[in-house]
């Protein structure tokens, strides 16, 4: 009996002691998959150093955490681990009772998005995108058919297109006559910082090109490789870009590029980018190809052809196009934005290329990192729901009028009018039939928030009376809302 009383008063005090240790420094564990594990390990790092506690991630054998379910995760959990609390994926299906039971350990789940961990430990900020911004990807702008182009234009273009984070702005001549005032137009954009490209075949222009100071030459292939030589006499920090002689041609394009390396000239390679529809997968296969069997070659795409022939908001596909890039290694990208839909091209890629160095670099998944490339819809939508909308029109004691716009409908009111439907011009008729004394700057007003209240619910936005949408990058500034 001694004894047992004994052993009972050591178990009571390991206990008690343990219980100081979880109030002083919990141990967490984190349960993950393999594909957030890199990401959720740093995040982790950082946030322990902050809060001050123990941790251990449990990475199971799934790729994908979403995929998990409790009941998975309480089969597969490891033996024998210690620890206060495991926090399951948000998004891991189940109760975590399951977990817990199997494990003797409270379980609960954490946020949807592993990015909001700081905000779920109550911290504001995450400082694992101090270093973000990082890119080693040059964008090359062209401006189309110079030659068409009064100087003014020319110049203009080229501002905007640096303001929108070219590297380089490539002047597009056109096929057949020689440009005689591109070596005067290059000149002129030298002398003001600029650093410029001539896409051109021909030998006559582009010597004229670099005869005012171009720095890099598209395109050399077997027509006029044979300039080469003369031009790194005249000019020998140029760089020339290679192609093919024919799309599909890789052994023009390996044979001349290995021609002007041994002239010690700079080149790119550019196995060229084919459009959808016309072989573009194939195309994409040729540039790894080169990357596997040239490992350290730069290489540049022109992406053009797929954004200005795809009839599409052109955002996405240039991040999947800079994804491809970055893991490859294809430092350099020609763009255009002559179509409508690919206008803001340059700076959906200045965007885009910090979007994936950052990704590809730290191992993470591309989101929540840059809202800015989120464009027709928000990246999270709020509602706050009818009863609480239907407890501020309670609380209103103004007869000014609150909008409010989410499930679907238009909500309109003050402290003695609570209006809500689908139709804008509905609604203020109705308005109108109760409220005689709207004055018509007050009308506008009205009608010009109920219209922006119904472009968010078409496009599942977050409507904010007073303030602009969010449209990503394309938000207009304070200053130039009217």
């Amino acid at each position: 009996m001694i004894a047992g009383y004994v052993l009972k008063i050591h178990s009571l005090h390991r206990v008690f002691i343990f219980d100081i240790m979880i109030k002083q420094r919990k141990r967490w564990l984190f349960v993950t998959g393999k594909l957030a594990e890199p990401a959720l390990r740093r995040i982790v790092a950082e946030l322990s150093q902050k809060i001050d506690f123990d941790y251990q991630i449990i990475t199971l054998n799934i790729s994908v955490a979403a995929l998990m379910t409790t009941e998975w995760v309480a089969r597969h959990f490891p033996k024998n681990v210690i620890g206060d609390i495991i926090l399951l994926p948000g998004l891991c299906r189940g109760s975590p009772e399951i977990v817990t039971q199997a494990t003797g350990i409270p379980a609960k789940h954490g946020p949807r998005d592993l990015l909001d961990l700081p905000e779920y430990f109550n911290l504001k900020s995450n400082k694992l995108l101090d270093d973000y911004g990082k890119f080693d990807i040059e964008i090359i702008a062209e401006i189309n058919n110079v030659p068409s182009k009064p100087w003014d234009t020319v110049l203009a273009e080229a501002q905007k297109y640096r303001s929108d984070g070219a590297d380089i702005i490539d002047i597009g001549c056109e096929p057949g006559n020689i440009y005689h005032q591109v070596k005067d137009v290059i000149q002129r954009l030298c002398d003001l910082g600029f650093r410029i490209s001539i896409d051109s075949l021909k030998p006559e222009e582009i010597e004229l090109a670099l005869e005012g100071g171009a720095n890099v030459v598209l395109s050399i292939n077997s027509t006029n490789i044979k300039y080469v030589p003369h031009w790194l006499e005249r000019f020998p920090n140029v760089e020339f870009v290679v192609i093919p002689d024919t799309v599909n041609d890789l052994t023009t394009l390996y044979k001349n590029a290995e021609q002007l390396l041994r002239w010690n000239a700079k080149i790119r390679v550019d196995p060229i980018l084919e459009p959808i529809g016309h072989c573009f997968f194939n195309s994409l296969l040729r540039y790894a190809k080169v990357r596997y069997e040239y490992p350290d070659i730069p290489m540049l795409m022109g992406v053009g052809n797929i954004t200005e022939l795809t009839e599409v908001d052109s955002a996405g596909i240039n991040v999947i196009l800079a994804a491809i890039c970055q893991e490859l290694k294809v430092q350099s990208v020609l763009t255009t934005s002559v179509a409508n839909w690919s206008r803001s091209s340059i700076k959906e890629w200045d965007l885009a290329r910090r979007l994936v160095f950052y990704a590809v670099q730290h191992q993470t998944i591309p989101k929540r990192i840059e809202p800015n490339l989120v464009v027709l819809r928000d990246s999270k939508l709020r509602e706050i729901g009818e009863n609480t909308i239907l407890e501020l029109a309670h609380n209103v004691k103004d007869p000014n009028y609150r909008i409010i716009a989410e499930l679907g409908n238009i909500y309109i009111f003050n402290n003695t009018i609570y209006l809500q439907g689908t139709d804008p011009f509905k609604l203020f008729q109705q308005l109108l039939q109760i409220d005689h004394n709207i004055s018509p700057s007050h009308a506008f007003y009205l009608g010009y928030e109920m219209a922006k209240a119904e472009i968010a619910l078409i496009l599942h936005k977050n409507y904010t009376q007073d303030q602009p949408l969010n449209w990503g990058f394309l938000t207009p500034k304070e200053d130039e809302i009217h």
